[in-house]
Parts: C-alpha cells; structure tokens; sequence
C-alpha cells in the first residue's frame, strides 16, 4: 500500500512551511516515528516523522514551499526491509551450530566472498556517474561550512547521493587559488529560511505601521553584583539554577507594568488591550535564527522560579525543540544584547505587543555617588515604545521605575527578606 504523507498543521494560523532538510533519502527503508525531515514554518522548525514503516519516495526538494495538508513523500508499507546485520549473525551461528569448526570456516569464507562481491557491486562504476537535479546541492550543514570557507558549491563535487555535497565534503574543501588579483573575493547565496523571512517581514511591518521611539537611562548595577556575590551559591546548591541577572530584570518589568499599565497593552484596530497579567517575551538566539518563547504568569513567579523558566526555554530554544504555543502569546519582551557584547541599542518592537526593554553590557564606569567620584558596573537601558498608545511621560516613569526596583533589590522586589525571597 502506497501511503501519502501530508504535512500537518504545525499550529493556529500557519498555513505554510519550507523543506529545511530531509533526513532520509530517495529510496531509503524507514521505521514508523522515525524523524524523516525538518521543516520551518514562520514561527519554529519542527521534525516530521514517518506515519509508517516503508520504502520512502520524496515528492519535495530542500527549500520547497509547501502548503499545509500537501503530500511531500510516499511510502510504500509493503516495500522490503533491506537485509540487516542480524541475518548475517544468525547465518553463521547457524553454520557453528551444524558443522564444527571446519564448517564454520568454509561459511565464514562465503560470506567474506559474498561480503566482497556486495563491495564491488556497491562501488561506484566510472560509466555509472550521472547528473540529477541534486547534484550539487548542498544540504544545510555543508551549506554553512561552504559559506564561512567562502566557497562556492558548484566548485565542489559531492561524494553523496546523486552527487549531493555532504558535510564531509564541506569540511574537506578547500579554497582554490583563484586567478590572481581575484584572491578572497568570493560570494555565496544562500536561500533564507521561512523564519527568517518572517522575522525580516515583521521587523519592517514595525518599523513602517508603529509610531516606535526608544528612551534610555543607565543602571548602577552595584547591588545586585553584591546580592549575587553574597548568595548565587547557596541559591543554586538549593534550587539547581544559578541566580542571573534575567530574574532581577523580569520582577523588575513585572513591577514597572503594574504602576505603568498602558506599558501592558496592545492596539487591535481602534481598541487598546491592556492585560492584568505580565506574560514576559524573553528573546534567544536560536539555531534557526531569533526565537521569544514566553515566561507566563511572570507576576506569580519567584526568583527560584524566574530562573528555573529561562533555563528551561532557552535550552528548548537553542536545542530546536520549542513549540509555537510556547512563543506565541507575550505581552511585553526583554531582549539581552549585552550577552554579545552591545554597549546600547535601539530594540524592535516584538509585535502585537507596544514596548521591549533591552539590556546590554556592563562595564565599570565613573560615576559621582555622594558627591565623589566612584567606579561602579554600569549597564545602560533602553525601551522602545509604540507612541501611539504610550505617552512620553509614561515611557519614561516605566524606564525609571526599573532602575529604581534594580538599584535597590532588597527594598523593591525582595520587601526587605533577601533570603525569605530567594526561598533560602
């Protein structure tokens, strides 16, 4: 029976998603739930497995769009299962068993032989080689090696499949000498993935639809240094976590949208939505580009729990696995571009949400603390904000309040019980 495999709905409002790389070839035996191939949608990359055991024939190249409910690959649920090393196993026990020691060496030469005769069959025939449509093509891994090497695919012959380009080949690749004067000047043209288009068409929708300003102020982060010097240890021996800077943040957001609502609100058509719960966007470089799974009910967490949610998202982020349900759904975000080094940045506006405070280095600063000159960890801030609905005034008022709550922690966001709200 020939079955027909679809692509199934990745989630509410995705009616699209692109090839990003099959994981099996033409003609190969897979096993039912075996991961067959990775496909992107706008929001996430999920893993497509095979509906049943059988011999798969692929109806979708690498890159292809594809629409929800459209058959990418057939497979064949009566096709034989290739012989496998248990039958191999099995025969020469078998020859042990009957004939003794002799036997055994009389069967163990057949199957050498045969072994051999298999070998050269298998080996490629010089009249054999033929051009397919992929031949040439790199799969993704290859793809980026080739691009940081800054060679071109097709100066590169593929030992895979129908002359694919493999990783190993990749990695075997080196840059040809080149015509003088034309030495390192070499291009590369890779097709974006559907999320990064999606993340480029929403970056630019913002850009074009909102009125977005970004104010900024600075955070002496001298407390908090101390707080965590003091306790991270016993924190994370108790809870399995390390006490960061994202949970002093997150509870600082939590407490600057309570005195600042319109901060927590987002305009559908001619209403503004404000929300009585601070769902926190946390933005994560991901292997497939920017990822912002969601901390929910963030007003209801702890330090403890604060913490033990970004680990959990992030490493779900980095490693491939986190679902759409788990991104969609934030009511503001906060973005660390200090993780990579940025001194001070202008965020974009996550949408549909109105505001995104950005985080950024620290770096040790002179600054006049009680009249004097003093060397303190300085990180600078920034929020940018959608003006239509958030007014300077309050832009402003929501920036100060978390430099207040993150200047002075213990009074703030820990009522005065530091380790009463570190669960210590």
């Amino acid at each position: 029976m020939i079955l027909e495999m679809k692509v199934p709905s990745p989630g509410e409002s995705i009616t699209e998603v692109e090839i990003a790389e099959w994981l099996v070839e033409d003609g190969d035996y897979v096993e039912k739930d075996q991961a067959i191939a990775e496909v992107d949608s706008d929001k996430a990359t999920l893993e497509l497995p095979a509906e049943e055991s059988g011999v798969i024939t692929l109806k979708a190249e690498v890159g292809d769009a594809v629409a929800v409910g459209e058959v990418v690959c057939l497979i064949d649920t009566e096709g034989a299962k290739p012989d496998g090393a248990s039958d191999g196993a099995e025969s020469t026990m078998g020859s042990g068993d009957e004939g003794g020691d002799g036997n055994a060496e009389k069967d163990l030469k057949k199957e050498e032989a045969k072994a051999s005769d298999d070998n050269n069959a298998k080996a490629p025939q010089p009249n054999q080689a033929k051009e397919t449509y992929a031949s040439g093509v790199a799969s993704p891994a290859a793809k980026k090696i080739l691009s940081e090497k800054g060679i071109e695919t097709s100066s590169v012959k593929g030992t895979g499949k129908d002359g694919r380009i493999t990783k190993e080949d990749a990695v075997k690749a080196v840059p040809s000498m080149g015509t003088p004067g034309n030495a390192g000047r070499g291009e590369s043209r890779s097709k974006l993935s559907m999320l990064r288009r999606k993340v480029a068409e929403r970056l630019v929708s913002v850009k074009n639809e909102t009125a977005m300003l970004t104010t900024f102020n600075e955070v002496d982060m001298t407390p908090i240094f101390e707080l965590r010097k003091k306790y991270k240890e016993d924190f994370k021996s108790k809870h399995g976590v390390g006490l960061g800077f994202m949970s002093f943040f997150t509870l600082a957001v939590v407490k600057a949208l309570k005195e600042y609502p319109s901060v927590n609100s987002m305009i559908d058509g001619k209403e503004m939505i404000s929300y009585d719960f601070c769902d926190i966007s946390i933005a994560v470089s991901g292997p497939k580009g920017l990822m912002v799974p969601v901390i929910r009910n963030a007003e209801n967490l702890s330090f403890r729990g604060v913490e033990s949610e970004v680990k959990r998202l992030a490493i779900r982020a980095r490693e491939g696995e986190i679902t759409v349900d788990e991104m969609t759904g934030g009511t503001f975000t906060i973005t660390n571009g200090g993780v990579f080094g940025s001194m001070l940045s202008t965020p974009i506006i996550n949408p549909p949400q109105s505001a995104i405070l950005g985080m950024h280095n620290i770096v040790e600063r002179p600054i006049v603390r009680d009249g004097a000159i003093a060397i303190a960890p300085i990180m600078y801030v920034a929020l940018s904000y959608d003006h239509r609905i958030i007014d300077g005034k309050e832009s402003v008022g929501f920036l100060v309040a978390i430099k207040e709550a993150l200047e002075s922690p213990e009074e703030l966001l820990m009522n005065g019980n530091v380790e009463r709200a570190l669960e210590l």
